[in-house]
Formats: structure tokens, sequence, C-alpha cells
């Protein structure tokens, strides 16, 4: 190998040919939608997604990266350099909406993305959070990433994993824990365990006001996890307010079902000063 792993990219790559096959397999045949895969790397997922699917586009912000897979001229593939966390995902499906070879499957909706990709550990969940907002330019998305992050993806109301991420997701995606993937997987091995997951945009998605104070709620909801809702909404939403949604103020963050974070986003007042 002879490209070393920078740590500022948070790059541990993917080498397990078993897990490489998995994943292919989850994203599955072609369907219509572009396949777009977020940091490429060695491209040790890159060549079985591009031996599946006619075109892959590629998203990769190591300029040498970038450089070792234009070189190699592979036909099919497609790569943008840039941060995946930049990226404007809506833009990028309206211009490869013309890209797919069966146009006939454009509809279910056209100009979406089968997101694929073995996630940067430092950009995991800002970049899921942004693909939320983003939802309408998704089709799927198949992501790796810590184990722990993927427990709090799947996580239900109650548990010690139900979250700030889950609430947010779960509004948006149908998420499922697909299999774990062990350190001796990539090179250089991380410190802990990771997970494939699958992510399918709801038929219920909440319109774009109601997301956007959803992650209000939640980032004062779970501000500090161990006081309760009556302490982390003070001086935004009493006591009172809470009971009106039904949401006894003495409880924590965690044990709200998800239809009540909604019920607290929609009695919720406007930010002041773009807050």
């Amino acid at each position: 190998m002879n490209h070393r792993a920078r740590k500022r990219f948070g790059q541990n790559f993917l080498q397990d040919r078993s897990v490489i096959d998995r994943i292919v397999d989850a994203v599955g045949p072609p369907d219509g939608h572009p396949v777009v895969e977020i940091g490429p790397g060695l491209a040790a997922l890159t060549l079985p997604l591009l031996a599946v699917h006619s075109r892959l586009d590629v998203i990769e912000l190591d300029r040498d990266l970038v450089a070792r897979l234009r070189r190699r001229e592979l036909d099919g593939l497609h790569v943008h350099e840039g941060d995946a966390l930049d990226t404007d995902y809506s833009a990028l499906a309206v211009t490869l909406a013309g890209s797919a070879t069966d146009a006939s499957s454009h509809s279910d909706g056209a100009g979406r993305l089968r997101l694929v990709g073995n996630l940067p550990y430092n950009i995991g969940t800002p970049l899921l959070i942004k693909l939320a907002r983003q939802h309408s330019a998704v089709s799927s998305l198949h992501v790796m990433l810590q184990r722990e992050v993927v427990e709090r993806m799947v996580a239900s109301p109650g548990s010690k994993h139900w979250g700030r991420l889950s609430v947010i997701l779960s509004s948006v995606f149908s998420v499922t824990q697909l299999f774990d993937v062990a350190p001796e997987s990539f090179d250089p091995q991380p410190k802990v365990w990771s997970a494939v997951a699958r992510l399918v945009p709801r038929p219920d998605i909440p319109d774009a006001a109601t997301l956007d104070r959803l992650e209000r709620v939640t980032r004062l909801a779970f501000a500090n996890r161990r006081k309760t809702l009556r302490n982390n909404f003070k001086g935004v939403l009493e006591a009172e307010t809470l009971h009106q949604a039904g949401v006894d103020p003495g409880l924590r963050a965690e044990r709200l079902e998800l239809s009540q974070f909604h019920a607290l986003a929609r009695l919720l007042p406007e930010a002041e000063d773009g807050n």
C-alpha cells in the first residue's frame, strides 16, 4: 500500500473482501438511480461496485487519492473532488438524473441518489444530519460507521442510546443495522468495532419547517441527559406547555416517544436572530 492513511481525514481503509461483498450485495443491482460512493479511498469498495453498476460517481476529499483514482481511467467512474460535508446532494441528484440507463425506473422519484460509503468516523454524524435535511435527494443510503453510532441510529425510546441522532434520523428514515465489522477488517485498524446500516426515506417525513424545529427541540431536550425536561426547556417551553403537549416535565428526554418530540417541535417558539 503506497498511500499512508491520514488521521485528519479519518482514514481507515476497508480491506476485508467478505465485508466488501456484503456491502455490495446490500446496495443491490442497478435500479435506475445513480450510485454515489462517499469516500472511495483506495477503491476497495469502488471496484466491486463498478463491476455491478455501469456508472459510479465518487466524492473524495484527499487530493492524492483523487489523482490516484483519475490515473486509473476506469470506464464509468466519475470522480468529484470535494468534502462530503460541503456537497449539495440535491444539486448532485439533479445533475446525475440523466445518467441512469433505465429511465423507466425513475417513475418512483426522479433525481434521487443511492449513497454508499465507509464514512470517516469524524464526519459520520454531521453528514447524516445533513442528508436528513436533503432527504428528497436520497433513494437509499448504505453506510459503515462506528458501531456505537449505528446503535444510536437504530435506538428505541427508553434505551441508553436513544438521543438526538435517533430522533432526527427515525423521523426521516427507516434505519436498519445490517451487520457488524471487526477492527481487523481495516488498515490501519480502528480501536472500535464498526457496523453497516441501511437508511431508506420514510413515506411520512415531516416538512422542512418541522424538521428545523425538531433539531432545536432535540438540542434542548438532550442538552443535559441527567436533567429533566422541565430544566432543559426552562425559559423556552414552560412546564404547563409541556403538560398540554402530553409530556411529563419531570421526565428525562430519553423517555419520550418520537411522536412526543414532534408535538414539542410544533409548540416551539420561532427562533430569534437565526438561532
